[in-house]
């Protein structure tokens, strides 16, 4: 988002494929800028109560019209101040029933705009954010007028959303990572290969992917002439999707997702950790918060009583269950420290990577650090180069290994990990922070420390 800079304001680089409109960024407030070539659709939103009805169901963000800006364009028809997202997250980053529940307001958008005489032209997931805790639509400009033809964004929307799912579902919930290589969503004839053959028993993902994916192969082999879709076929093609996509379950188990029932504190250290990060995050006075390794939000849901959080783990079911239990409160994120998402798309800054987005803010690091270490061979120091990039104030817990979290990863390897001792930690963090205060947890080889990064 920091490219194209033009005095105040510069463009957003998500927005430049749409012939319609883009979005600009200016003194941390978003527009959104409506082409002439849009005026037409955009006024019969407004007027026939498209608009107002998708902000009264919080399905859409609002929007009012500004004239904050001078852009000097000719093709320029309105500009609009949107509300801004806290953090912009994308659908390789969500749980299940994160992408299940922006696939259903997908929907719902969808058979309210055929109401009104419109259609969605662009079913992209890219459209969805998550504000609150809650999913809610973007754009303004994906909307076109409904002519009894087929739905135009039928196969994009399955690509996004569907197929996805299905991965996700029948066959591995970790699947979702490969909208990383899929920017316009994942290829019907891969979804069809990949799921189980038992879900041709499964009428709905028979219809939308198995049978899809072979015409369209037809569609892309020879020209076939478009047949009208009238309005009541259109509303069964969207409840048949609904139908399936509610269906679709996560019955999978991973590692850490029950690391919460499998934990070395008693009920007292458990309590004794929870009042420091409360008295630690007061005094850290911040408006968003990152918690890095996560699990399911036990923590997150502490911080989330002063500040925005923003809870990572690399466990999908363990984020999974973060999004279930504390929504509205947190947005939970699919992330890897070690690997965290690249930037991707046109000049791979399309989409930017994870780091752009957090920025500097505080920083949890609970339970972290070791797994960062012995897992995945990243050195001390290495992981405090980074945390001082993105820390203003960073609370770290540091585990002996002693613990017996750190026993069960070096039971079946050499400890090679010679850098890994509080003695060493110390110094490392004196190169970049200070510390501002540090307690050992009651009956255990854990301590919490409040640092300040230096170079704020």
């Amino acid at each position: 988002m920091n490219e194209n800079r033009t005095n105040k304001f510069f463009k957003d680089n998500a927005s430049f494929r749409d012939p319609h409109g883009y979005v600009i960024h200016s003194d941390d407030k978003i527009y959104r800028i409506i082409k002439k070539n849009y005026k037409e659709i955009f006024e019969h939103c407004k007027k026939s109560g498209l608009f107002q009805k998708l902000i009264e169901k919080k399905y859409i963000l609002d929007f009012k019209e500004s004239h904050e800006l001078e852009i000097n364009s000719d093709d320029i028809y309105k500009i609009y101040n949107q509300e801004k997202i806290n953090f912009i997250s994308y659908p390789y980053e969500w749980s299940f029933d994160m992408l299940k529940d922006a696939a259903l307001l997908t929907l719902q958008i969808q058979k309210i705009c055929i109401e009104h005489g419109v259609s969605l032209k662009d079913a992209s997931s890219y459209n969805i954010q998550f504000q609150n805790g809650t999913p809610i639509f973007i754009d303004l400009t994906s909307f076109e007028f409904y002519n009894e033809e087929p739905w135009i964004a039928y196969r994009q929307f399955c690509e996004h959303f569907l197929g996805t799912l299905a991965l996700m579902s029948k066959k591995d919930v970790r699947l979702s990572k490969m909208l990383v290589n899929y920017i316009d969503g994942i290829p019907l004839d891969i979804v069809s290969n990949l799921i189980p053959k038992t879900t041709f028993t499964n009428f709905g993902l028979t219809s939308h992917i198995h049978t899809h994916a072979k015409i369209q192969k037809k569609y892309e082999e020879k020209k076939i002439e478009k047949k009208k879709l009238k309005k009541f076929q259109l509303l069964g093609i969207i409840q048949s999707l609904e139908s399936t996509i509610k269906s679709l379950k996560l019955e999978q188990k991973t590692e850490w997702a029950d690391y919460y029932e499998d934990t070395n504190y008693d009920d007292e250290s458990q309590t004794k950790k929870e009042e420091l990060i409360k008295q630690f995050i007061l005094k850290t006075d911040s408006d968003l918060v990152v918690d890095f390794g996560s699990n399911d939000g036990k923590f997150s849901e502490i911080v989330s009583e002063n500040s925005h959080v923003i809870s990572v783990d690399i466990d999908p079911i363990a984020v999974n269950n973060n999004y279930k239990k504390h929504r509205p409160k947190i947005l939970p994120i699919i992330g890897d420290l070690s690997n965290p998402s690249q930037g991707i798309g046109w000049e791979n800054n399309e989409r930017q990577s994870f780091i752009q987005r957090i920025g500097k803010n505080t920083c949890l690091a609970l339970a972290l650090i070791h797994h960062l270490r012995i897992t995945y061979g990243i050195p001390l120091k290495k992981q405090f180069e980074l945390f001082s990039k993105i820390s203003k104030f960073l609370i770290i817990e540091f585990i002996d290994k002693k613990d017996s979290q750190v026993i069960r990863l070096l039971q079946n390897r050499e400890d090679i990990f010679h850098d890994y001792t509080e003695k060493n930690f110390l110094e490392i963090i004196s190169i970049d922070f200070e510390i501002l205060q540090s307690s050992r947890i009651n009956d255990t080889h854990r301590t919490l420390f409040l640092l300040k990064n230096k170079n704020n």
